[in-house]
């Protein structure tokens, strides 16, 4: 019987390179456990990685190219929105497509499956909980200019207007800036007391960096819902003071889920290996779903796995996942940044 293979859909370069090495290095332990536990139906899983960040067009060319080969029956991965909705768009039911990266909300494509944040679960409550325990009600957006990051910014009005908060203003820059000059001088005079950063990668490294050298750091807290160990340490211990961020998952949050995932992953792949962060446990999330939307259904068929959809669950690093409208529900929790680590402060 063929191999049943997966297109891992992930950036190996561009400012979300920096989450690649964690994407690959999960997915390839979620491969072993499944084919350890007999694989697809009877079928060995493979993995084909596809790199998610050469542009939407390149992108969605390659990925008909392989769907018109037979080459992938699935697609997994954390990449960004614009190619998630490009993607969307085209695939028709021919295969089944789990998305794992936080997002800004809303997709309800027909066989897309969603194991990511969204704003009204992630960033809503944390808005909450700093202006509860930090007094933080006038926020400054400083995000990348793309899909996520725009209609993400619109949600946090939304909220901001509903919880008696104030935007101070907000600026979007092109994805891949390094000189945030213009606006950390727009910040400094904003009568702002908190920044909400909807950066991506790199470019969120690139701001804490100059944030920090402008000395804003003991003037303004920072609030990021896309922010792991990684970034943190890119940017450097002397660049994350009074910065926050919410997630599903952090290699800090201290439950018997996380540690056991924490142990089983560094068992595999040795004690100096990269942290697997919220992007690459999303990824290894992502492959559990879709191991149980197929043995839930007992077919590969999108029709046959969506008629079963309400009773699939598995067990991961985030505890026991289901699904309603095509969407996982998860625990949040707020973490605050030491140094190149994250203290998990709350549950949201």
């Amino acid at each position: 019987m063929s191999e049943y293979t997966v297109g891992l859909l992930y950036p190996r370069r561009g400012p979300a390179g920096l989450f690649g090495p964690s994407c690959l290095s999960c997915t390839t332990l979620a491969a072993d456990d499944i084919n350890a536990r007999g694989g697809i139906l009877g079928r060995e899983l493979a993995v084909r990685p596809i790199d998610s960040a050469t542009g939407v067009d390149n992108v969605t060319r390659e990925v008909e190219s392989l769907l018109a080969a037979g080459a992938i029956d699935a697609i997994v991965g954390w990449h960004t929105s614009d190619v998630r909705r490009a993607l969307s768009a085209r695939l028709d039911l021919r295969v089944p497509y789990v998305y794992t990266a936080l997002y800004e909300g809303g997709e309800s494509t027909a066989g897309v499956f969603l194991t990511g944040e969204t704003p009204e679960a992630q960033i809503r409550p944390a808005l909450e909980w700093l202006r509860r325990e930090r007094g933080v009600g006038r926020w400054w957006i400083v995000g990348s200019d793309y899909l996520w990051a725009r209609d993400s910014a619109k949600a946090c009005a939304r909220f901001a207007r509903g919880l008696g908060h104030d935007i101070a203003g907000a600026a979007f820059v092109p994805v891949g800036t390094d000189d945030f000059s213009t606006v950390i001088a727009e910040i400094a005079r904003s009568g702002a007391d908190g920044v909400l950063m909807l950066l991506l990668g790199q470019d969120a490294v690139e701001f804490n960096r100059a944030f920090a050298a402008a000395g804003l750091d003991d003037a303004f807290l920072r609030y990021s819902p896309l922010m792991d160990e990684h970034m943190l340490m890119a940017s450097g211990a002397d660049a994350t003071g009074d910065l926050f961020a919410s997630a599903g998952y952090f290699d800090s949050v201290v439950t018997s889920e996380s540690m056991e995932f924490g142990a089983h992953y560094f068992g595999r792949f040795g004690p100096n290996a990269i942290t697997p962060t919220s992007m690459g446990e999303s990824c290894f999330e992502g492959m559990l779903l879709l191991e149980s939307l197929l043995t839930t259904a007992r077919s590969t068929d999108v029709r046959d796995i969506m008629a079963g959809v309400e009773r699939v669950r598995y067990d991961g690093a985030r505890g026991t996942m289901g699904l309603r409208d095509g969407h996982t529900r998860q625990t949040m929790y707020l973490a605050q940044a030491e140094g190149c680590d994250f203290d998990v402060i709350d549950q949201l």
